[in-house]
């Protein structure tokens, strides 16, 4: 990266920073399970609702007790089942025109972070109906009030229940488009970890190492607070304790609220601090080729905890050793090497793949563009990276024979 742009992105992040204190963040009232939200809607006197789900959900019948209590209170409820993972315009146009039709006057999602993502757009383009989703993308493109909206997660990874941020994907531009503003925040959020008993083991995995990144590249990052580092080691310390052990019991109740609080704790950091460059590659993985949010985050964390090396060994060897990855007496350098093992050893014991097999070669300079675009200059990150740096980093995501081919 040249000199003029690198000082150009440290000063937009340090103007950010400095910020910090005087911005509107907040996080959702927590409400007490799905009982609660029926008294909610009375008390705000809402007649007709809007839910949005998806299909697998909704088969489980996760959402048929909110649904049922709707009913015998006499509130409408549209239900819009349709979302998909990377949820796309379509979903968001198809989820907007429902609400409109059925009068809803307020939103519940009821899944994980593509429902969220989902419902949080639908709201934007309640409140701004003649902007497009595409318009929507970058930082603080929406600054209007959208329809209440409750948020019920079903899986412990995104932190999108008291995030500002969401990502819609454009299947025809093959292109992501993360939206970050105030607006998008949860008015309400109900954090039941029953609700996660049925996570299948390895979306358990992989939206639990997302988690960890969300925390990871929040505290490494150079826009952190002490309310955000305190999130990120309370997340990373409980992911450390209890990850394999939902993924390996699912029933295990304790590690599975663990993992709940730690994906809303690490969501509360990284919506104030940023993420960084694992999360600009992951958004364009999504986008080209499909691939999981939190399996494509699994997969890149160690190796940009790698490219940054010394940049970010400090304070990931201090999160490694708060964590309880690496000895109290062990430098820097050695806690964050453990941490970044840590990483890679159980990536492997859950079967996370060590590579991404769909990249091809010929898609990443414009995979590169897109992760640049996005990261550059809003993520504080411990090193700058351009697009040829970037580009590089894809070729060591891919399977040897393919990055020899």
């Amino acid at each position: 990266m040249n000199k003029a742009y690198a000082f150009f992105c440290r000063a937009f992040q340090g103007v950010f920073r400095a910020a910090l204190p005087i911005l509107p963040y907040r996080e959702p009232v927590q409400l007490d399970g799905l009982a609660s939200i029926v008294p909610l809607l009375r008390e705000k006197a809402f007649s007709s609702v809007l839910l949005v789900t998806d299909a697998p959900v909704r088969s489980l019948g996760l959402t048929k007790p909110l649904e049922d209590a709707l009913k015998e209170a006499s509130i409408a409820c549209a239900v819009y089942d349709k979302t998909v993972p990377n949820p796309t315009i379509q979903n968001i146009e198809e989820g907007r025109a429902l609400y409109l039709s059925s009068r809803a006057q307020a939103i519940i999602a009821v899944g994980g972070g593509s429902v969220m993502d989902c419902a949080k757009v639908i709201g934007a383009r309640i409140a701004k109906p003649h902007q497009s989703v595409q318009h929507m993308g970058g930082l603080l493109r929406i600054l209007r009030k959208t329809p209440m909206l409750i948020v019920v997660p079903t899986t412990a990874g995104t932190g999108s229940e008291t995030t500002l941020a969401a990502v819609i994907t454009d299947p025809a531009a093959r292109h992501k488009y993360p939206i970050n503003d105030f607006a998008l925040i949860p008015d309400y959020a109900v954090l039941d970890p029953e609700l996660t008993r049925g996570l299948p083991p390895m979306l358990t995995a992989t939206t639990g190492m997302d988690a960890l990144t969300h925390a990871i590249e929040a505290y490494i990052g150079r826009s952190t607070t002490k309310l955000t580092r305190a999130m990120s080691e309370e997340a990373a310390a409980r992911i450390v304790r209890s990850l394999y052990t939902a993924y390996e019991n699912g029933g295990d109740m304790q590690a599975r609220a663990d993992m709940l609080r730690a994906a809303y704790c690490a969501g509360v950091s990284f919506t104030r601090s940023y993420v960084g460059y694992v999360h600009g590659v992951a958004h364009s993985l999504g986008g080209q080729y499909g691939v999981p949010h939190g399996l494509a985050n699994a997969v890149i964390l160690p190796y940009f905890l790698d490219a940054y090396g010394a940049a970010c060994h400090k304070k990931l060897g201090r999160l490694a050793r708060i964590a309880g990855v690496a000895s109290p007496n062990a430098s820097d350098s050695e806690a964050a090497e453990a941490f970044i093992r840590w990483i890679r050893e159980t990536n492997a014991k859950m079967g996370i793949p060590e590579t991404i097999p769909q990249i091809r070669t010929v898609d990443i300079p414009e995979m590169a563009h897109h992760a640049a675009k996005e990261s550059n200059p809003l993520y504080p990150v411990p090193v700058l990276m351009d697009e040829g740096r970037l580009a590089q980093m894809y070729l060591k995501l891919m399977p040897a024979k393919e990055e020899n081919a």
